[in-house]
């Protein structure tokens, strides 16, 4: 590399290392000077130390890598035996310190020998996460068995499932793609338990309507029906969760509007001006009824909450997302348009995440890319239609009659929408 390059690259690492000696040394601000192990100027020449072996590295040729690995070891040897006397003279213990200058110090190598970029983003997330020692151990006390037995789960799903499965189709009568199946599956499964960590942290108002928002983003319909069934248990916040799955029901179409955009955008052409229209009409009825809420006075008891991380039903949706990607296929080529709409209607009862992706990937491939909006739209009413109907069975009439406003309102609004787009 030439000169301009290397010296970009050492201040780079140069950055790296201050960055995080700042969040080190205002830890440790109260400290008399020649007290401290490591502070700001320890770790910002922790990062160029590390950034000048990686130079002399480069024009080591063979020799280099060994000898990183010894200044790495020798510069470790030094911090951890400062760092040693500190814990003795304090009688504390803690190795951060001595694991922050050797990150500070191999971070300063791969802004010279690597990517810059991942470097410095590192070096960012290093010192973040040693910003947010207090929070995340307040959080770590908070947590409960069932709560990390979920993430656990969800980690093993993720890391150890997922690239095991064949990102293909298998067979040519049941035309679906394993990966993406699971894929689609695991954000089901995250999403869902970010719902219920907005509530047990944020509280019951506000965690309610963060809730309908996070749980939105996956399944408005799970977020009905357990809203519902809360709602059966605290009638007196009836007003709060119609809020809370009204707001699961915009986010649902806004999920629909970049799921679409991101598979086939041209179908936004029909699809954005009454969508859009639509979720401003359920996020207006929904501001409305939490702003009611507020003056219903305190509940009469406590909201009491349940891990909504099911696997049994996690799986379950993975199944219904395969049959209804191959049945969409089938449909498509036998029945045509008309066929299609049918489908639309019936699996936007259960979920319209399924139909939308097969929509989307199926236009203008084997169905008319105006076919596909419209069989869109019909599963987004059919959706919400089914949510009015699931909130008066497991909430009550009263939550179901709230509903209906919000979903009125949204049909309204959508309806001139899609009016406006023909006419475009």
């Amino acid at each position: 590399m030439d000169t301009f390059e290397l010296i970009q690259r050492l201040a780079v690492a140069l950055a790296i290392g201050l960055i995080i000696g700042i969040e080190r040394g205002w830890k440790q601000r109260e400290e008399p000077e020649g007290e401290r192990a490591a502070g700001l100027r320890t770790h910002a020449l922790a990062g160029l130390l590390g950034g000048i072996w990686g130079a002399l590295a480069l024009a080591g040729g063979a020799w280099g890598a060994a000898a990183i690995g010894l200044a790495f070891v020798a510069f470790t040897t030094v911090i951890a035996t400062f760092r040693y006397r500190e814990m003795v003279h304090d009688e504390t213990f803690g190795a951060t310190t001595v694991v922050a200058g050797m990150v500070a110090f191999s971070l300063g190598v791969l802004a010279v020998m690597g990517d810059l970029t991942a470097a410095a983003a590192a070096g960012v997330a290093t010192a973040l996460l040693l910003a947010l020692k207090s929070a995340l151990h307040g959080w770590l006390k908070r947590l409960t068995w069932e709560e990390l037995r979920a993430g656990l789960i969800l980690a093993a799903m993720t890391a150890i499932l997922l690239p095991l499965l064949p990102d293909r189709e298998l067979v040519r009568w049941f035309p679906v793609n394993p990966r993406e199946v699971w894929l689609l599956t695991i954000l089901i499964a995250a999403l869902s338990f970010a719902g219920y960590v907005a509530i047990r942290f944020a509280g019951a108002g506000l965690g309610v309507l963060l809730s309908g928002l996070a749980g939105g983003l996956v399944s408005s319909t799970a977020v009905t029906l357990n809203m519902a069934r809360l709602a059966a248990g605290h009638r007196e916040r009836s007003k709060l969760f119609a809020a809370g799955i009204m707001l699961s029901s915009a986010m649902m179409m806004v999920r629909v509007l970049v799921v679409v955009g991101i598979i086939n955008t041209p179908l936004l052409q029909i699809l954005a001006v009454p969508l859009l229209l639509a979720v401003l009409a359920q996020a207006g009825v929904a501001g409305v009824l939490g702003n009611w809420a507020r003056d219903d006075g305190p509940a009469e008891s406590p909201l009491t909450l349940k891990n909504p991380f099911d696997l049994g039903v996690v799986l379950e949706f993975g199944a219904i997302l395969a049959i209804i990607m191959a049945l969409t296929k089938g449909v498509a080529s036998w029945a045509g348009s008309e066929g299609t709409y049918a489908l639309a209607a019936v699996s936007g009862l259960l979920d319209v995440d399924a139909i939308s992706i097969s929509l989307a990937r199926l236009a203008p491939h084997g169905l008319h890319s105006d076919s596909a909006a419209l069989a869109i739209l019909v599963a987004v009413v059919a959706n919400s239609a089914s949510k009015v109907v699931l909130g008066s069975t497991a909430g009550g009439i009263g939550l179901g009659k709230l509903l209906a406003s919000g979903l009125a309102a949204a049909f309204v609004a959508g309806a001139a929408g899609l009016w406006i787009a023909l006419q475009v």
